[in-house]
């Protein structure tokens, strides 16, 4: 039978082999995401034309789009996919050679609804071979309404990409470009972030069209 003078010892030896053994796998998870995290978010030289743009676009980031946020860092976009009309898988990197405008946008988005005239404004206006508004809605339920609201609106102009998984929501969350609906960003033809913003903009005001011209021009 142990006494009590062997006891305490051995229980102190435990406690301390346990709180190393915590301490190692704390600092080896830290280490794991801690990696994940910055290869992540790690700048990407091949996007540093698109930070030129971005300076070059920055005037014009005022009045009806002031709220958009120019890329000071080199930041390649996940290739998120959704669908298209017919039901095929699209990516983003199908637009490539293309700047486009990406708006996640649903129909119980109250600010998301007030906004989309205005892209589908602005897709009238600047859309072409050099620039596309790909508007993709997240909508969980009923895969027929955003079809129905859109029509019923008069939106004409976008064509139909949507992402019932809302996935495309969380990819773009994980790396800080979604922190809520809608959210816009403008991505150059390598996928590369020109400016984010977040919440709804008169994307077919002057101002707008003067930003995004000045994104365009090469």
């Amino acid at each position: 039978m142990t006494g009590p003078e062997e006891t305490a010892p051995t229980s102190i030896n435990r406690w301390r082999a346990m709180i190393a053994g915590g301490v190692t796998i704390a600092l080896a998870l830290a280490a794991v995401y801690g990696i994940a995290a910055f290869r992540r978010n790690a700048p990407d030289a091949a996007c540093g034309p698109a930070i030129e743009t971005a300076r070059r676009a920055a005037p014009f980031a005022r009045g009806e789009v002031a709220a958009f946020v120019v890329a000071e860092q080199p930041l390649r976009l996940p290739n998120v996919a959704f669908r298209d009309a017919s039901g095929a898988e699209r990516h983003l990197a199908d637009w490539h050679g293309r700047s486009v405008l990406l708006n996640l946008w649903a129909t119980w988005c109250v600010p998301c609804r007030r906004e989309m005239p205005a892209l589908d404004a602005l897709e009238k206006k600047l859309g072409g071979p050099a620039f596309e508004v790909v508007a993709v809605n997240i909508d969980t339920r009923d895969p027929d309404k955003p079809r129905a609201w859109l029509k019923e609106v008069g939106i004409d102009r976008l064509a139909y990409y949507a992402d019932p998984s809302a996935k495309l929501f969380q990819d773009l969350k994980i790396i800080g470009r979604a922190p809520g609906m809608p959210t816009t960003l403008l991505v150059d033809g390598a996928g590369c972030e020109i400016g984010t913003v977040a919440g709804p903009a008169e994307w077919a005001s002057e101002d707008a069209v003067k930003l995004v011209t000045a994104a365009l021009k090469g």
